[in-house]
């Protein structure tokens, strides 16, 4: 067997590297017009392929920057990666947009879909199956959620995405004040009743005008019975019958489901 000899050795290796290297950095976008990363990057998105989507459209972020279509790039990388569940890149790319562009058309879209990004990741993707509401999960995601929505209808009133977002603004408002009910209830399960009426306290007082307040209302007054209290029993029972009269339990229910919940 004919020996290689050892001076070409590593010539032979430099070159296999930058053979290698060579290959596996070849970009097949090399050569594509910014129009046509774009219309490959919309297809992915449209499939379903949001995986495929995001690098293509950062793809074109570089290629097209400074022009109207990087910045719908970097748009619809952010809904991209909101539906493909990477709810941290997606609301890093709405602040950087936010960020760079004040001014842009587009403001009110990205604040609104930055509000869905937290919005729907509290809702969480079988929360339907066990009927299990925002109100029982992690608040900060809510909060954030609701000061985008607000930040949009406060700005753009008249934008097409602000009645939605009012109407979200009021489940997160809701569903906030049901945390506080929520905890309040577990409280009361358990006899901590003073544990309870301040739980309870704080729905009342923070979150007026809301459905859950009629359950805090009535936690109190449970309370307020079960330690023997009469005269803060009677005057809560006051409130409550003059706020919501004497509404059966099952009414309350109705009133208190979700408004975009089908069962």
């Amino acid at each position: 067997m004919q020996r290689i000899p050892l001076s070409i050795v590593p010539a032979m290796l430099v070159a296999g590297v930058l053979t290698a290297c060579s290959s596996t950095q070849q970009d097949p976008t090399a050569k594509w017009t910014p129009d046509r990363i774009y219309t490959e990057a919309r297809d992915e998105a449209a499939s379903g392929a949001f995986d495929k989507a995001v690098p293509l459209f950062e793809k074109l972020e570089g290629r097209a920057a400074g022009t109207p279509l990087a910045q719908q790039a970097q748009l619809d990388k952010a809904y991209a990666q909101y539906k493909s569940g990477d709810k941290i890149q997606a609301t890093a790319t709405l602040d950087r947009f936010l960020k760079l562009h004040p001014a842009s058309p587009a403001t009110d879209y990205a604040l609104y879909l930055k509000g869905l990004v937290n919005f729907n990741d509290n809702l969480g993707m079988f929360s339907w199956l066990s009927r299990q509401d925002l109100s029982e999960r992690d608040q900060k995601a809510a909060k954030d959620s609701f000061e985008s929505f607000r930040e949009l209808v406060t700005r753009f009133p008249e934008s097409r995405y602000a009645e939605d977002s009012r109407l979200r603004m009021q489940y997160i408002v809701n569903s906030l004040a049901q945390y506080e009910v929520h905890v309040a209830r577990y409280y009361y399960g358990r006899g901590a009743y003073v544990a309870a009426i301040a739980r309870a306290q704080t729905a009342v007082k923070d979150y007026q005008g809301v459905p859950a307040v009629r359950e805090a209302m009535q936690i109190l007054v449970n309370s307020y019975d079960a330690l023997g209290m009469t005269q803060l029993r009677d005057d809560a029972q006051r409130v409550l019958t003059a706020s919501y009269g004497q509404e059966s339990d099952q009414d309350l229910t109705a009133k208190q489901k979700s408004w975009w919940k089908l069962w």
